[in-house]
């Protein structure tokens, strides 16, 4: 399968120069990558800039209202588990009116590919701050700047018992493919950060890493089973330093590459994992992250049984076991009287 199987004939209506593109373009590629035929990939979205996603894929899909992506998507794999089932939002949609839903998709384990597109701003109702704008943000809603303290995903998503999060930038095509079939990937809740830019209210909100001069510096892929090093020379590296994180060059203070921590996605205790994926985030506006990396790429990638599955199973013991197996039938054992 190619790329175009999975794009649909609508014009695509985001802003141009808009992160949205890419990462539809990411989305595209990722899914004739990953070879399930179109009849067989459902994309649910909520509302919100991202969630027009559904029109601009060759799939099944469903628009749905504010902040329910979730509920729909969790609905459409438990009563069709061979489906494949995207779920597009952002990062107003999920984590504000569609947050609770977001957290127990998460708890529950559902087999959702998750894709949370994050600029930091409201895009579609014309820049209101939201749930991931740093502390002190100016916008339409906060002219003074906002006094709320943000929501970061990975956070929600480890406290949440969530199985699979990565993170990945518009600008950077390769990582983001990798990430989406990774998702695909794993049974479970997964989920893809997607930093992207709002050109229009929030222009330059990940300019720190969007930058190609800046990237090698500022960010790092993590990949499974490989020494995490970073930096434009590759000369740059993470080591713990008590219980914290620290970014240290290769070949100072007899630091040598073995040194360095080597990651591994597949860890159940998620204190690592949550250490990484907090690296690098500007919680305060104006102010630039410490000296640690952003971490991009799969950050966390464990086994749990998915509630779809647990259901479908509960489903066909009880049918095994039990001496009523139409509604009538069981309507027959109960009191009933002729009037």
């Amino acid at each position: 399968m190619e790329a175009q199987d999975f794009k649909s004939d609508q014009y695509v209506r985001f802003c141009p120069g808009c992160g949205d593109h890419a990462i539809t373009m990411a989305l595209q590629k990722a899914m004739a990558q990953i070879g399930v035929p179109t009849h067989q990939v459902a994309v649910i979205s909520g509302i919100g800039c991202s969630s027009r996603m559904p029109h601009y894929l060759n799939t099944y899909g469903f628009n749905t209202i504010h902040g329910r992506g979730a509920a729909i998507a969790t609905g459409v794999k438990t009563s069709h588990p061979e489906l494949t089932v995207w779920q597009m939002t952002g990062d107003g949609d999920c984590l504000a009116i569609g947050g609770n839903h977001f957290i127990h998709s998460l708890r529950r384990n559902v087999d959702l590919n998750i894709c949370l597109f994050n600029n930091r701003i409201y895009g579609l109702t014309k820049g209101q701050y939201s749930p991931t704008s740093p502390k002190g943000f100016v916008s339409k809603s906060s002219p003074f700047g906002t006094v709320e303290r943000p929501f970061i995903p990975a956070e929600l998503v480890m406290g949440a018992r969530g199985t699979f999060f990565a993170r990945t930038l518009d600008a950077d095509l390769p990582t983001t493919v990798a990430c989406l079939v990774a998702a695909h990937q794993h049974k479970g809740a997964s989920v893809v950060e997607c930093l992207v830019n709002c050109v229009i209210f929030n222009n330059g909100t990940h300019a720190w890493i969007a930058d190609r001069e800046l990237r090698a510096e500022h960010s790092i892929v993590l990949e499974h089973g490989k020494p995490m090093v970073f930096g434009k020379n590759r000369d740059r590296g993470l080591v713990l330093d008590g219980w914290n994180l620290k970014a240290v060059r290769i070949g100072e203070d007899g630091i040598k590459e073995t040194d360095l921590l080597v990651h591994d996605v597949t860890t159940k205790d998620p204190t690592l994992h949550l250490k990484l994926a907090l690296m690098g985030q500007p919680t305060e506006a104006g102010k630039q992250p410490d000296d640690l990396p952003i971490a991009l790429g799969v950050i966390r990638s464990v086994d749990e049984e998915t509630y779809d599955a647990a259901v479908n199973r509960q489903i066909e013991e009880v049918r095994a076991t039990a001496k009523q197996h139409t509604f009538d039938q069981l309507t027959q054992t109960l009191e009933q009287w002729e009037m």
